[in-house]
């Protein structure tokens, strides 16, 4: 199938593309390479994708249309996989020019190519943060979403809310899948788990913010790939589908994504502590502006419509980052 997935230099669209070309799947990727965090992972990632002949490397910004249309035209996709975007909740309070460029007209560029090119299925990431202040837990693909607690939130909602309409007019196959607080290996530097991992082998404290009292619904990289992979093969072929997520007139839906286990940042830190074989130094600090306190993910939606569920534990899937951290970064284990 020929795919064109969008933020293929990002930690997501990496995992995702590798897997996509390692199923025999032609990739065409899009990227901007954004100074947000060290570009050199983004370069890295890249360069590991190019190694397989059926990846196409496209590094633009969503922003350039013109650009855009001769990706499209030249890859033709069968299905597309907008990934791309502007992340993070507290840098978005600072920078929400970047929200708006890369996360609204970005996406409209996407979703006009799409609709012009009459792409068969079109998926798109969104996130548990689009939640907001609902304190209904577990999070269902059901409840409204009227209150996001920050801009980073806000532009994601927007994204979703624009594809729901394409689809509705345009009959277009729109899958919005929301992930939850995704980590492992190749990660971005600005997640705690970076952060901490990076700050604890230096000696230094981490910032813990609401002092500790918050809990995430961790989601292992490999399972989320795995969701959105089966996903691709179940685009929502009319409106009023049964499932929680689906329109009642569009051939949209939406899909949570996580491990349906909420986990308190201390004890995500005394796995952190047991895989780098150290204690973390704590910072502790009040809420920051835009946080959420408790995430939780109700993926019975996704469980009926592909049989498959997110299950690595944050132990191993700790582990796993950390391993990969001290090998990038050449810092041996401890004996």
């Amino acid at each position: 199938m020929r795919i064109l997935v969008t933020g293929t230099a990002g930690f997501i669209g990496f995992h995702l593309a590798r897997r996509l070309l390692r199923d025999g799947h032609e990739v065409t990727g899009i990227d901007g390479l954004t100074p947000y965090y060290d570009v050199t992972l983004k370069h890295r990632r890249h360069a590991m994708l190019r190694e397989c002949a059926r990846f196409t490397c496209n590094e633009f910004m969503l922003e350039d249309a013109q650009a855009l249309n001769n990706a499209f035209t030249q890859c033709r996709p069968e299905l597309v996989i907008h990934l791309a975007a502007q992340a993070g909740v507290r840098y978005s309070i600072e920078n929400l020019d970047s929200y708006v460029s890369a996360n609204l007209v970005g996406s409209y560029n996407v979703l006009e190519q799409v609709r012009q090119h009459g792409v068969p299925h079109f998926m798109i990431a969104s996130t548990s943060s689009v939640y907001g202040a609902n304190r209904e837990l577990p999070f269902t693909e059901s409840q409204r979403c009227d209150h996001p607690l920050s801009l980073y939130a806000a532009t994601k909602k927007a994204t979703e809310e624009l594809a729901h309409s394409y689809s509705h007019i345009w009959k277009i196959p729109v899958t919005a899948f929301r992930f939850f607080t995704v980590y492992g290996p190749w990660g971005r530097p600005d997640m705690a788990l970076f952060r901490f991992t990076a700050s604890t082998l230096a000696g230094m404290p981490i910032d813990v913010y609401n002092h500790g009292r918050m809990e995430r619904d961790f989601t292992y990289i490999d399972d989320l790939v795995e969701a959105v992979r089966l996903l691709s093969a179940k685009p929502p072929l009319r409106a009023g589908e049964s499932d929680p997520g689906a329109s009642p007139v569009a051939p949209y839906r939406v899909v949570n994504i996580g491990n349906s286990q909420p986990v308190s940042l201390m004890t995500f830190i005394r796995a952190i502590e047991k895989a780098l074989g150290r204690p973390c130094i704590c910072n502790y600090l009040p809420m920051q502006p835009g946080d959420m306190p408790r995430t939780w993910a109700d993926c019975s939606a996704l469980m009926a419509l592909t049989g498959f569920r997110p299950a690595t534990s944050v132990q191993d899937g700790v582990a796993a980052f950390v391993a990969w951290y001290r090998d990038y970064y050449g810092i041996p284990a401890i004996a």
